[in-house]
């Protein structure tokens, strides 16, 4: 007879009773953090890549996209160049009635400092977004950022 027995072990069952706690935990940590579109872009663009690029704040800001029309698919209508104020297609003569309307939902106190956030398809002439700028000078929106993504490229 031998001295040693032998004895099979059974590796432990995993305690799965605190995950529900964790799957709820991070649910609710990213449906904090995550930023909803307020509104949705009715064209097409591609956004140019720039070399200083900053995130803007969210407070006071009129969205202009510029770019091919789209379908609710996401399909290009036209070739021809629109621009959107907010969720309304526009031409630019109606560019300072939209920033008056969007100064008039806004607080007293915002409303000197309402931004625009300028998204143009990389492909956009430069006329047309001369024309968006002059019309937004003559509705007094003066702070204008403009959407780029980020080069990361190494300037010698």
């Amino acid at each position: 007879m031998s001295r040693f027995r032998e004895t099979k072990r059974e590796v432990p069952g995993l305690n799965m009773a605190a995950m529900p706690d964790l799957i709820f935990t991070v649910l609710f940590f990213f449906m904090i953090v995550t930023h909803m579109r307020d509104v949705k872009p009715q064209v097409h663009y591609t956004v140019p890549q720039g070399t200083e690029v900053e995130k803007a704040r969210q407070s006071g800001v009129v969205y202009i996209f510029i770019g091919k029309p789209v379908d609710e698919q996401g399909r290009v209508l036209s070739d021809e160049t629109r621009i959107q104020v907010n969720d309304r297609l526009v031409h630019v003569g109606q560019i300072g009635e939209e920033i008056d309307k969007a100064r008039a939902v806004m607080a007293e106190d915002d409303r000197p400092r309402l931004v625009v956030s300028l998204q143009a398809d990389r492909d956009t002439e430069m006329g047309i977004i001369n024309n968006v700028k002059q019309a937004l000078r003559e509705a007094g929106a003066l702070n204008i950022n403009y959407s780029a993504t980020n080069r990361n490229k190494k300037i010698q």
